[in-house]
């Protein structure tokens, strides 16, 4: 099952980073979108645009950014064996059912992973014990 969390760890990275680049590339799509206007078009209708066009990139990518940034940090954590990782995963996989079709088979195999008792035993550390190297 250590074989099993590695690939969960690798693939919460991916979709969070992935989820990070649309962030910013929305940003970059709207922020070139204002300069293009405010290069372009010297009437008043630009300088009530370009704020506009550049606050709903910013705010998409702060969505963006609070929708997968805990996706990353529980992926890396996953490779770490980290216990606290294990219990962000579960929530995240739940929430992931939701999200039709990748999500979903993310979630169900997020759950299928982190909730059975082989995976249980591999998060289980004792004080003073080092981390896993597996």
């Amino acid at each position: 099952m250590a074989s099993h969390v590695r690939i969960l760890g690798a693939l919460h990275i991916v979709f969070g980073a992935l989820g990070i680049m649309a962030g910013v590339l929305v940003l970059l799509f709207f922020g070139g979108l204002a300069g293009v206007i405010g290069m372009t078009d010297t009437s008043g209708d630009a300088r009530l645009a370009i704020p506009i066009l550049g606050g709903i990139g910013g705010i998409i990518f702060i969505i963006a950014l609070v929708l997968s940034l805990p996706s990353l940090i529980a992926g890396i954590g996953l490779l770490k064996f980290r216990s606290w990782a294990r219990v962000l995963t579960i929530i995240l996989s739940v929430l992931d059912l939701f999200h039709v079709p990748f999500g979903t088979a993310l979630g169900f195999y997020g759950l299928w992973v982190l909730l059975s008792r082989e995976t249980e035993q591999l998060f289980v550390r004792w004080p003073g014990q080092p981390a896993r190297v597996l």
